[in-house]
């Protein structure tokens, strides 16, 4: 028994936890496609009608992935780019008037913490693949 099998079941419900705000939002990109794209071009995304569909695709795959566990430090990995990039990008609390100031402040910081969440999945999958790596 390696050191993180006692763990397996809650590093599943971290992942599942993980995964929902992702696949969330992007199905609710897709269901209003037209609206989202105009918010991406009011965000000043360049490129917005390529940006979004592989938006939708990371959140949905990405979401997917992680739950069924494949390749979990890239996904992880990538997520976690993704979501510092969104946190700058359409959470930026700094230019945001008094009346949104505070809901974007804590979006920004959702978004930090998701990331520090994802970094300690990347670290907890490193350390599940070297204690593999030695029962072999």
């Amino acid at each position: 028994m390696t050191t993180n099998e006692p763990f397996r079941g809650w590093t599943l419900a971290a992942r599942v936890l993980m995964a929902v705000i992702f696949l969330v939002a992007g199905v609710r990109k897709l269901m209003t496609y037209g609206a989202t794209l105009g918010y991406f071009a009011k965000l000043g995304i360049p490129l917005a009608d390529v940006v979004l569909p592989l938006t939708i695709a990371l959140e949905i795959g990405g979401g997917l992935l992680l739950i069924a566990g494949w390749r979990v430090q890239w996904v992880a990995g990538a997520l976690a780019l993704f979501t510092l990039a969104t946190a700058f990008a359409a959470h930026a609390f700094w230019a945001a008037d008094a009346a949104q100031f505070n809901a974007q402040l804590n979006n920004f910081l959702k978004n930090v913490a998701m990331a520090g969440g994802f970094l300690l999945l990347i670290v907890q999958s490193s350390a599940g693949e070297r204690a593999a790596g030695n029962r072999g």
